[in-house]
């Protein structure tokens, strides 16, 4: 799966100025590999289950058998909001905060943002596929209109 490349910090809904996410053992290939293009979601090698949020054993078996192995990057909209409270001093709103589902297990779904269309352009159902926002080490998967090619 090919995907754009990573975009720039100030291109963050909100801007730069958000907190990084705390990279731990356990979500460090969720958070690196936009830097290869790929979104890497934890998966069970006994059952094949997806885990995500990433914690160490399966929700299905218990098994402690996870790696990490990249998605297709496409999703669709699950439900959105659109955020006008400036959290941070210097944070630029409104911006889109969204669960989007991926489509390689029911209710895998991720906490992002919607990048690349309007505010009022979002809809429940929206076809979407992965980009990359780099910030210091940390590669954020936000999401962008379309279908990963």
């Amino acid at each position: 799966m090919t995907f754009p490349p990573a975009v720039a910090a100030e291109d963050l809904p909100g801007g730069p100025v958000q907190p990084l996410p705390l990279v731990s053992l356990l979500s460090a290939d969720f958070w690196s590999g936009g830097a290869k293009g790929e979104l890497r979601i934890l998966r069970c090698q006994d059952c094949g289950f997806y885990v995500h949020p990433p914690r160490p054993v399966c929700a299905r078996c218990l098994s402690r058998r996870l790696e990490p192995e990249a998605v297709s990057g496409n999703a669709s909209v699950y439900t959105f909001s659109i955020n006008v409270q400036p959290w941070y001093p210097g944070q630029s709103v409104p911006y889109v905060v969204a669960i989007v589902e991926l489509p390689e297990q029911a209710a895998l779904r991720l906490t992002t943002n919607i990048l690349g269309c309007g505010v009022d352009d979002v809809a429940i159902g929206m076809a979407v596929r992965a980009v990359f926002v780099e910030v210091e080490d940390v590669f954020i998967p936000m999401f962008e209109p379309g279908v990963a090619t």
